[in-house]
């Protein structure tokens, strides 16, 4: 199969919604304050956005169409992307189709989410009917149960010790510190990472994201478009999806990245090698490491040599998840799938708002998103280039 490239297409506007561990506004309020800033950030009007995308598990029970009532806008190209931490590369790859498709010609890209005090209970006991009729037998519920699985798996299968985990978690932590939106502020050492309380065997503390209230954003266009509202931007040079990868794999110990990575590098004319800084979804440890392997940074079933041997720091080798990621900037429901975008963009046009991966040129996100018990079922990934 030959794919179009997305030549002339680029995402602009990285805004970011500060994050908060708990908030009584609705979802509502801050996907309008997403739009908004992606407003004032390119110096529009609401009427110029005829395009619009959004990501939300607290939205219900409204939908991508009633915000745009309840915003005033009237887009000619929609869609609604539910899709978790994949919903932000999914979004990136529509956006882009609907743009050179001359369905759009300025789509504003949003995801956020609300933390009410009960509001996450609630979204694990809707979240999936096929989750939660498999745990049920069990008593066990919602991510931590699941990813304890898939983590003990992979530990048994590849050999990864918990302190590799904890090396991609210390890494992130001293990313994160120069984060301003980063909810967690304090440094993290390995043997705090190792003595911390148990939550699911073998998961600890710092293993699992905290759930939080905020909000992401992007606007998609084309170069000339960007150009001459003055904005930075980023190009993209390739991205791909899958969504039910190997379904007969009885655990999952592979995502859909494995099927495409050829094709994603193929469009973009480089390799795994050439990057500058990698954004992976990064709810739980051993997903990062899954999304290394599966997109060709090591063999499969090498992540743990590839763990020690590198240092993930923005100073040091192979920057990963340079904001701090989801497990130290924390987790704004479907907003975590666009974290790594927008930081990508800010890397890539010199506007970074924390730690600076130094002449950055090229680098890779990845998504991955709605876990139904033993394995997640979709995945996405995308290159961006610098100007």
């Amino acid at each position: 199969m030959s794919r179009a490239s997305y030549e002339g297409v680029v995402i602009a506007a990285p805004v970011t919604i500060p994050y908060v561990r708990y908030s009584t506004k609705d979802a509502h309020w801050f996907l309008g304050r997403v739009l908004a800033a992606l407003m004032k950030s390119a110096g529009i009007k609401k009427s110029r956005l005829d395009g619009l995308c959004v990501s939300s598990f607290t939205l219900f029970p409204d939908t991508a169409v009633g915000l745009t009532q309840h915003f005033g806008l009237s887009p000619r190209w929609l869609d609604h992307i539910p899709m978790g931490g994949a919903c932000g590369v999914v979004a990136l790859r529509r956006a882009a189709r609907a743009v050179q498709a001359g369905d759009a010609e300025i789509v504003a890209c949003i995801a956020g989410d609300t933390n009410h005090v009960d509001s996450f209970r609630q979204n694990l006991a809707n979240f999936s009917r096929f989750a939660r009729d498999a745990v049920y037998p069990f008593g066990a519920g919602g991510p931590n149960a699941s990813f304890a699985l898939l983590t003990s798996y992979y530990m048994n299968q590849c050999g990864i010790e918990a302190a590799d985990f904890g090396k991609l978690c210390v890494a992130q932590r001293d990313n994160a510190l120069m984060f301003p939106h980063a909810l967690f502020k304090k440094p993290l050492t390995l043997d705090d990472y190792l003595n911390a309380r148990p939550i699911a065997d073998p998961l600890k503390l710092f293993d699992c994201v905290m759930p939080c209230a905020g909000a992401e954003g992007f606007l998609v266009m084309t170069e000339a478009e960007a150009r001459r509202l003055d904005l930075s931007f980023a190009r993209i040079l390739g991205a791909i999806e899958r969504h039910n990868a190997f379904p007969d794999d009885p655990i999952q110990l592979r995502g859909g990245w494995t099927l495409d990575c050829d094709d994603l590098y193929a469009q973009a004319g480089v390799g795994a090698a050439d990057m500058d800084f990698v954004q992976v979804y990064d709810d739980y440890p051993v997903i990062e490491v899954m999304q290394l392997e599966d997109l060709g940074f090591c063999p499969k079933s090498e992540g743990v040599d590839f763990v020690r041997r590198n240092t993930f720091t923005v100073g040091g080798t192979l920057p990963l998840n340079t904001s701090g990621g989801q497990l130290s900037v924390g987790q704004a429901g479907a907003a975590g799938g666009y974290l790594g975008l927008t930081e990508a963009v800010r890397q890539l046009t010199g506007h970074t708002l924390g730690a600076k991966v130094e002449k950055a040129r090229r680098g890779l996100v990845s998504g991955f998103g709605m876990v139904n018990y033993d394995r997640g079922l979709c995945s996405g990934a995308a290159i961006l280039g610098a100007p």
